[in-house]
């Protein structure tokens, strides 16, 4: 056999360009260098992390897309398939021992989970918890509402998906803190930082109460998607509590930092601009949809995923090599001028708006629906109580590195002081506890189709 010519190799990697979209500089590079990729080189070769594809294109990413079966999403932890390193560069180290969810599957495999909790994501199944929503929202807006001051990630948007997402879960909702602090800061926080045994600790806290989940919806089911995970079953046979946990924690990152991050970044940008804030109040009806999406294309929360090339190919006028990475670019297709006109500009009435901020194919983001509705619930709050706010950019926090969530630690706003409407947090999580035990809120869509009925 022949061995691979590396002059042959080194001509398929072209163009090169340098990109690393952990460098803490690459946020407010981050609409250069998309346009640059847009201009000349929708696909190019970086030799970052041990040299990998970037694809930034919007309609190179549909042709991957549509390339699926060629293309692998597979994390071999222990080594016993083809090595390939899931959806994360660079890889996580070897002997991390969870691979990230169905996320990092293949189908058939990766349906089954997607099967199994369909049923409990579908837009009429979260549409009947939105009063659950609204009560959760509420009362972390009255908690601060008489003082005038509010950080709208520490005091909202933390707290209502974390919430949420726990009730869905089937896990008790004063928990939420438990999970909260490891969603976040495992995200945000540098690998470097001296902050990162802490952020361990609390990570492997949440991971031993997520294996504690596990273990008691199977002695004693409860409504949720924990029960949807633990009853499965692949070619006939129980998933292993690993990957079943690895599951779990997918949904409960997924839940909780991408929707946080959308609200922030929404709500600096309505504070900065008060005119199309209250154009959008006023006419919520006919812009609140087009203006979610535009967020979310502009922002686009979770910038992009990797792939493994699991076969020789050709993709997008592309010649790829089995074992190849490829990093997906959703964000810097989100800013594709061939798609969208004016691409760094936010357009509340955008229309034909199909942005890929949720990703593409088998594996586009099975949460949508939740991250569209808790969105909308929490800022419909805010204009409707707080439509005067306005965010101190002296006391926002980004996120250090936007490689893998482009989100916010911090985002305090002033408002004009007004009314509770009912009581705090903490009682209202008894109240919507009580009301998810005796309604079976978490059943599934093909069980319970009535809407949550709060207080």
């Amino acid at each position: 056999m022949t061995a691979p010519d590396p002059h042959d190799d080194e001509a398929r990697k072209q163009p090169r360009v340098h990109f690393d979209r952990h460098a803490p500089e690459y946020r407010d590079q981050f609409e250069d260098q998309s346009r640059t990729f847009h201009e000349g080189c929708p696909i190019a070769w970086s030799d970052t992390y041990g040299g990998h594809w970037v694809a930034a294109g919007n309609r190179e990413l549909l042709a991957f897309a549509r390339a699926g079966d060629k293309l692998s999403n597979d994390h071999d932890v222990d080594g016993v398939r083809r090595g390939y390193q899931g959806i994360s560069i660079p890889a996580p180290a070897r002997g991390r021992g969870f691979r990230g969810g169905f996320l990092e599957m293949d189908p058939p495999e990766q349906r089954a989970y997607r099967n199994a909790l369909n049923p409990y994501l579908s837009p009429a199944a979260i549409a009947r918890w939105i009063p659950f929503i609204d009560e959760a929202a509420r009362a972390c807006i009255d908690e601060r509402i008489e003082s005038g001051r509010i950080d709208f990630v520490d005091d909202l948007a933390n707290i209502v998906p974390a919430v949420f997402t726990l009730a869905m879960m089937g896990i008790p909702l004063k928990k939420w803190q438990l999970y909260n602090e490891p969603a976040h800061a495992g995200v945000y926080t540098p690998p470097d930082s001296p902050d990162m045994p802490r952020v361990v600790e609390a990570h492997m806290a949440m991971i031993k109460d997520i294996g504690t989940t596990l273990h008691e919806v199977r002695a004693q089911p409860r409504p949720g998607l924990a029960d949807a995970l633990a009853q499965m079953e692949f070619d006939g046979e129980a998933p292993s509590d690993r990957d079943l946990m690895g599951a779990m924690a997918l949904l409960i990152g997924g839940g909780f930092d991408t929707t946080t991050a959308l609200t922030a970044h929404a709500l600096e940008w309505l504070s900065e601009h008060p005119e199309e804030r209250a154009g959008l109040s006023a006419e919520r009806d006919t812009l609140l949809d087009s203006a979610t999406e535009e967020f979310l294309r502009y922002f686009t929360p979770a910038p992009g995923d990797a792939r493994t090339v699991a076969k020789d190919c050709a993709i997008a006028g592309k010649d790829f090599k089995e074992g190849d990475r490829l990093w997906l670019s959703w964000a810097m297709a989100n800013r594709d001028p061939a798609v969208f006109p004016s691409p760094d500009d936010v357009d509340l009435a955008r229309s034909g708006n199909r942005h890929t901020a949720f990703g593409l194919g088998v594996h586009r983001c099975i949460g949508s629906n939740v991250a569209r509705t808790v969105f909308k619930r929490m800022l419909l709050q805010v204009l409707d109580r707080i439509p005067d706010f306005v965010c101190d950019p002296e006391g926002t926090v980004h996120y250090e590195t936007i490689g893998v969530i482009q989100g916010m630690r911090h985002l305090p706003a002033t408002f004009t002081p007004g009314k509770r409407l009912g009581p705090g947090l903490d009682e209202t999580l008894v109240t919507l506890q009580q009301a998810c035990d005796e309604q079976g809120l978490a059943e599934p869509v093909t069980v319970r189709k009535a809407e949550a009925k709060i207080r």
